[in-house]
């Protein structure tokens, strides 16, 4: 099993500037499911994707003109692996001095890696400079949070802090707030983000649920198990009929990690980047 201390974060690495798909560091999402109750191989209580963005990709023509791209990774929230952060930017980096005939070719390499570490299909869309004009900014839509004047003190994951109340109409809520904070699983360092919750059921109490949100400021994980851990929370304690938890985080090292799962069909994010990213 890949397990995170084993991969190259808070290690001195080797920047390799030639392709190299062997650095590239997959980590089972089962053990942090199962740390809150999701047995591997039970149907999941979501579904969803991690849309993953690069502004740092850049690799050669065949002449050795460097080319440069914004990419996007979509990748499945059924996929069995995650991808460790530091692994996924060096092995951007060994296209770097690496020449190849096109976009496209750069585009099915990194499709057919990425699909090979996670384990599932793995949408890969290149943004080139002729496209960079036309990228658009916005935040999460939702009622803010943060305009709650509380006062708390408790900075690891409480869910006992969320609750609904269940003898109200049932209500249809869009939540925001930009307080999110953990810490990486392996180097400690802070993750910073904006989370959207969306439901329908009881009326969630909001200053429980900002109060929940901040209890993750000295938690240790990575950015797709704490939003698997909100959500779960949540549909525990509240048992919304619906709900979907969105959050974009900020960029380390050129990339930045949105998770977003969901148990009601609707549509994908447009993953906008925030004023944050």
């Amino acid at each position: 099993m890949s397990l995170p201390e084993h991969s190259p974060l808070g290690k001195v690495s080797a920047y390799k500037a030639e392709y190299d798909p062997s650095l590239l560091f997959p980590i089972p999402r089962a053990p942090k499911r199962a740390e809150i109750g999701l047995a591997e191989g039970a149907a999941l209580p979501f579904f969803g994707v991690d849309f993953w963005n690069a502004y740092e990709l850049s690799w050669l023509n065949q002449k050795g003109k460097p080319q440069v791209a914004l990419a996007t990774f979509i990748v499945p929230a059924n996929t069995p692996n995650i991808v460790e952060s530091k692994s996924f930017k060096l092995y951007l980096n060994s296209f770097n001095q690496t020449r190849l005939a096109s976009a496209e070719a750069l585009q099915q390499l990194l499709h057919q890696d990425l699909s090979e570490a996670t384990g599932g299909p793995v949408q890969v869309r290149l943004t080139t400079e002729a496209d960079f004009a036309g990228q658009r900014m916005g935040e999460l839509d939702g009622l803010l949070l943060d305009r709650l004047d509380i006062e708390t003190d408790i900075y690891e994951p409480a869910p006992q802090l969320l609750r609904a109340d269940h003898e109200e109409t049932i209500v249809e809520e869009t939540l925001v707030s930009h307080l999110l904070k953990s810490n990486c699983l392996v180097t400690g360092q802070p993750d910073w983000g904006s989370v959207q919750i969306q439901y329908v059921g009881a009326p969630i109490d909001q200053e429980g649920l900002l109060k929940y949100l901040i209890s993750f400021r000295n938690h240790n994980e990575f950015h797709e198990q704490c939003v698997e851990r909100i959500f779960v929370d949540v549909m525990r304690q509240c048992r919304p009929a619906k709900l979907a938890v969105y959050a974009r985080y900020t960029r380390r090292g050129g990339l930045d990690i949105n998770p977003f799962r969901t148990n009601f069909n609707t549509p994908w994010p447009d993953n906008r980047r925030n004023a944050r990213q």
